[in-house]
């Protein structure tokens, strides 16, 4: 996978850190809302260190509740993407969360994950802070973006430090990847049909990044 024409490495050896929670930290751009038709499955502001979430620190990063309502990755080591799951299962989903860079360079990305089966095999949409996106998967450890050759840039990701309004919806072979209510793109796939979610941050050649997550929540699509 190329961004700006630097390879984007995810290590094969990765370090894997699960994180939990992060609620008031980041101020909600555009807080998910349900209508009484929508079903939520499953929810999290991160303030309860015990909903379920990772927590593991290294030399490679940290992921964990902060303490105030919110849940941070960090990753201290170049080309390295790092994730956090909550044990769950599901099939179809849509996945809402706000997210922040509070720290690292703007070449990094964040996202969330849908129908992980384990380390090696799941779906992630990306946006990073210098305004990139993408939708890929890992399947056997080997890493691809879906319906492009690279990332892609789009005026609806905010960059910088402010927060971000991220959702993805895994719809029986359909994935769509959205940036502050845009829709950023759809595509098929059937490579997996279900599994956990998650969240995840990497870095590219430069390493601190550090990002916080916040109104996570899973709805019925």
């Amino acid at each position: 996978m190329i961004k700006r024409g630097s390879l984007w490495i995810l290590a094969l050896g990765l370090i894997i850190l699960t994180l939990p929670a992060l609620a008031c930290g980041l101020p909600s751009q555009t807080a998910p809302t349900a209508t009484p038709q929508v079903e939520i499955l499953f929810q999290d502001d991160f303030s309860n260190p015990e909903s379920g979430w990772d927590r593991r620190q290294d030399s490679d990063g940290e992921t964990d509740y902060t303490g105030d309502g919110a849940y941070r990755i960090r990753v201290e080591t170049p080309n390295l993407e790092v994730w956090a799951n909550p044990g769950r299962n599901f099939t179809d989903v849509r996945i809402e969360v706000d997210a922040a860079k509070v720290a690292g360079p703007d070449d990094n990305d964040f996202g969330v994950l849908c129908r992980y089966v384990d380390t090696q095999n799941f779906y992630f949409f990306l946006i990073s802070s210098d305004g990139y996106f993408g939708i890929g998967k890992k399947v056997n450890g080997e890493t691809q973006v879906i319906g492009a050759e690279n990332l892609e840039s789009h005026t609806a990701i905010r960059q910088g430090t402010t927060t971000n309004h991220t959702r993805a919806d895994c719809a029986g072979n359909t994935l769509s990847l959205y940036a502050n209510g845009v829709l950023l793109r759809t595509v098929n796939d059937d490579t997996f049909q279900e599994g956990d979610i998650g969240l995840t941050a990497g870095t590219y050649t430069e390493p601190g990044v550090e990002i916080l997550f916040d109104n996570f929540v899973v709805y019925k699509p």
